[in-house]
């Protein structure tokens, strides 16, 4: 009975050593791919919904929708800011400081650099200073610990499984769209930000196994709190065609000011780069505090603004101030280093803004009033798309959590010259490539080498080779019937070797010549093929599985140099 099962477990085990991983190595769709997304972005769902149950729950507490407490001391809430900050600097160094690095920005840079590979000590980090900054009202949002919970949690599950770099990464950017559909139940918007800010490239290999994760993400979210679109209580209409010029001084308007929000931002977050991490955070509780004391609508993630913003009859003068309390909110707290994400605290924004300017052009245009909450969604929508870079990504948004596709045409109208005036007359770039260079974070690279990572080394290598013992005479006699195979050996220091015969013209004698050459993992892409090539292009690297004596293939500089040439790179 036994011996079944022994041969049962060792054909599994053949089977994810070697045929799954050359599978994985291609860059191209396939059903394992699939699965295993699928069953990662199931994990990180788990962990999002958690998120989401202990943020709820902290909520109950803290939440300030049902009592004001404005000018009162004597509620203990408005202080939670101060004690949200005390408690993110406890949890920092309690932390490892070798994992205190986190945010949107931080899995960009490992996305693009690293496959996607971040440590799971940084996890706990980002779970509980992100879950207190939400629950003592910071105005920042919940897309931040989604994203990067959701990453870590594909990407060392990736990692466990000993799968090729090039499908760690779709793991990690599935992962992501897990996490972002099961906080916002909008599965093609996660797909949509995953491809536009994340990525910054399309796929089609990429697509399905992010798609199913985000529908994995979505079916979760509406299993443990129901099918909810967070903004369908915002009434839009279909806005008339005579409007839409007063629609384009709105997109100016946004553009002008999105473009100083981005600025301030990135000026306190430079600013504040080389400030002990207590005294930001107190800063930022200081300032979210006394804003709470006068204006408790300008807290939390933006939900509290937006509803304000598309209330009855709102006052203009408390929406500017409002506005510009929730600014100042968002920057001390983004740019001061409170965890969170800054898609909420911009619907936040965009839904004043955008209920502002309904109001005053309903002072000379009576006939607006009726849709001031659809400028209410187009400000959202400009707001996310020209601070991140990302008007895809927005409108997608909000045509999910509004369920409504009225605002598409009109926002797509509004987007364009909001996002043209901030990056042409003002040089706005996105958000998050701004903040991985104010963190010293290097993100560029090759295109030739971003190509290389599409591909893992079991894809290209050559599994025809002989490794023979080192004896000169044998060695000779095995280069000789070789019949083109690599022949390989090890010297006395251990190190493998590549043998060749070289043909003196002079006395037409073969001479028998070695060189050292490098080993590289089989879970690494050709990239790494090419960094250790590329030095003096030409050579050799063998391919090993798990230890350097399990040699499994080779590579040389032609075989990669013919596969960048073909195009497929």
């Amino acid at each position: 009975m036994q011996l079944p099962i022994k041969n049962a477990i060792k054909q599994c085990q053949k089977y994810l050593d070697t045929d799954l991983k050359d599978n994985l190595s291609q860059a191209k769709i396939s059903v394992q791919l699939c699965s295993l997304a699928l069953a990662f972005a199931l994990v990180a769902s788990g962990v999002i919904i958690l998120f989401r149950l202990l943020l709820q729950w902290f909520n109950d507490y803290t939440q300030t929708q049902e009592i004001d407490f404005t000018g009162n001391f004597g509620d203990w809430r408005v202080l939670l800011p101060l004690l949200g900050a005390l408690l993110i600097w406890v949890v920092a160094i309690l932390g490892s400081k070798r994992y205190k690095r986190m945010g949107i920005a931080y899995v960009m840079q490992r996305m693009r650099l690293h496959y996607g590979k971040i440590p799971l000590q940084s996890a706990p980090g980002q779970f509980f200073q992100a879950l207190f900054a939400l629950a003592t009202n910071f105005s920042v949002g919940r897309e931040g610990p989604a994203i990067h919970l959701g990453a870590v949690s594909a990407s060392v599950m990736a990692e466990k499984f000993n799968l090729p770099d090039n499908s760690v990464r779709i793991m990690c950017a599935s992962g992501i769209a897990a996490g972002i559909a099961a906080t916002f139940n909008a599965p093609l918007a996660a797909v949509i930000f995953v491809f536009e800010v994340v990525l910054r490239e399309y796929k089609v290999h990429y697509f399905f196994p992010i798609m199913l994760s985000a529908i994995c993400g979505a079916v979760s979210s509406q299993l443990v709190f129901g099918n909810i679109h967070e903004y369908d209580q915002i009434g839009v209409i279909s806005i008339p065609l005579s409007q839409y010029p007063i629609l384009l001084v709105c997109g100016v308007t946004l553009g002008c000011i999105a473009a100083l929000f981005n600025h301030s931002l990135l000026k306190v977050t430079a600013t504040g780069q080389s400030w002990p991490l207590i005294y930001r955070l107190l800063l930022a509780g200081t300032i979210t505090t006394i804003i709470g004391l006068f204006l408790p609508q300008a807290l939390g993630s933006g939900d509290l603004a937006i509803d304000h913003a598309i209330s009855d009859n709102p006052s203009l003068w408390l929406l500017v101030g409002l506005l510009v309390g929730k600014i100042i909110a968002t920057i001390a707290a983004i740019g001061l280093g409170i965890p969170g994400g800054i898609v909420g605290p911009l619907f936040g924004i965009g839904a004043l803004i955008g209920s502002i300017l309904a109001i005053v052009s309903a002072f000379f245009f009576p006939s607006i009033t009726p849709y001031v909450g659809l400028y209410t969604i187009i400000g959202m929508t400009a707001m996310m798309g020209v601070c991140l870079s990302a008007p895809l990504a927005a409108l997608v948004a909000l045509l999910e959590l509004t369920n409504n596709a009225a605002i598409i045409l009109p926002a797509m109208f509004v987007t364009i010259p909001a996002f043209l005036i901030a990056h042409q007359a003002f040089n706005t770039k996105s958000l998050f490539y701004k903040q991985m260079e104010i963190m010293g974070l290097d993100y560029k690279i090759s295109s030739v080498k971003l190509g290389l990572q599409k591909k893992g080394v079991r894809a290209l290598m050559d599994k025809r080779f002989v490794i023979v013992r080192n004896n000169d005479e044998l060695l000779l006699e095995v280069l000789k019937r070789a019949q083109g195979r690599s022949v390989l050996t090890q010297n006395q220091a251990g190190e493998m070797e590549m043998l060749q015969l070289e043909l003196q013209v002079v006395d037409d004698m073969s001479t028998l010549t070695r060189h050292p050459i490098t080993g590289l993992v089989d879970t690494c892409t050709l990239k790494e093929v090419y960094d250790v090539l590329s030095r003096e292009r030409r050579g050799e690297v063998f391919i090993y599985q798990r230890t350097v004596e399990n040699v499994v293939g080779v590579i040389s500089w032609a075989m990669l140099q013919k596969e960048i040439n073909s195009g497929q790179i």
